[in-house]
């Protein structure tokens, strides 16, 4: 396990009966989740410095799936459709997205990256998974395919 840096989340006493395999993993992800939230918004202003952290999931996501309704995104994000306007307004504003009429329905739109979004992705994403490279460096290749096949399996239980 990790340092959390502070003595004080090590030194209590966990009320009786509290399994310590839970209380373990809840920590970790706590500081893993803690971490990551810094490192988005990093990774956000590395695709742009006007870009909030939260829109950098949103580039990813058109991306790996390619143009998408604007409320399929929020959807799956998890935000209402005014939150998903804003941010993808402000994405069109840094010329990163694009709409384009929805082929299947002359109503709709799709939202897709624009090339300067996708370049700026890419470099951003080259750069990540060079670091997560340097982190588990020393780990064997097993351990980082068990590690990517659990965390898999909780992100799919949590999206039940």
């Amino acid at each position: 396990m990790h340092d959390s840096g502070t003595d004080g989340e090590h030194a209590a006493t966990p009320p009786s009966g509290v399994d310590q395999a839970f209380l373990a993993v809840e920590r970790e992800l706590t500081v893993f989740l803690r971490r990551a939230r810094a490192t988005s918004g990093e990774m956000s202003r590395a695709v742009h410095p006007g870009l909030e952290a939260a829109a950098y999931g949103l580039l990813v996501c058109l991306d790996e799936w390619g143009s998408r309704r604007a409320t399929d995104l929020a959807g799956f994000i998890g935000v209402g459709r005014a939150t998903m306007s804003r941010q993808l307004r402000a994405l069109e504003e840094l010329g990163l997205v694009a709409r384009e009429q929805d082929p299947d329905d002359g109503r709709a739109f799709l939202i897709r990256l624009t090339d300067e979004g996708r370049e700026r992705l890419r470099r951003v994403r080259d750069a990540r998974r060079a670091e997560y490279v340097r982190r588990l460096e020393g780990w064997d290749r097993r351990e980082v395919s068990e590690l990517a096949r659990l965390l898999h399996q909780l992100n799919a239980r949590a999206e039940r």
